[in-house]
């Protein structure tokens, strides 16, 4: 995507990722990445560190993948743009929060290993079909129709 709203984290997940479907059955994924920034401060020669919390969000196939792969600690490397959401409570309250909507996601190999299992791509009807999955076109967004949970 060349939209010039394209942000890529790497950081340890603060939980395991909450896989969930909507309505219509269409599988999302919520996790919490903390990315840590350390510096050394000039006056006092001492180490420094922040720690930012983003939350992810992903859809259909990678967020079952998702799902299974990855556990609270893993470090990945996410790619995707930053998305504002907007809601109101039941109050009438005005909600809103930025999101970072995933277009790629994977485990760090700086200091662990993985091993890749190519996935079967499923049919509309969940049943697994013997052709490798592949990313749609147009970069693999998500039906902005679609209900979040």
């Amino acid at each position: 995507m060349s939209n010039g709203n394209s942000i890529t984290v790497v950081g340890n997940l603060t939980r395991d990722p909450e896989l969930r479907y909507t309505a219509s059955g269409t599988a999302k994924a919520q996790l919490g990445v903390a990315v840590n920034r350390r510096w050394q401060n000039r006056q006092t020669n001492e180490w420094e560190e922040a720690t930012s919390f983003f939350t992810v969000v992903c859809w259909r196939e990678m967020a079952e993948h998702v799902g299974e792969s990855l556990q609270q600690g893993a470090r990945v490397v996410v790619t995707g743009r930053l998305e504002q959401r907007s809601w109101e409570t039941e109050q009438g309250e005005k909600r809103s929060v930025v999101e970072i909507v995933a277009d790629e996601i994977g485990p760090s190999l700086r200091w662990a290993t993985a091993k890749v299992e190519k996935a079967e791509r499923r049919s509309g009807d969940g049943a697994k079909q013997g052709v490798p999955a592949a990313a749609p076109a147009g970069g693999g967004g998500y039906d902005e129709s679609e209900e979040p949970f």
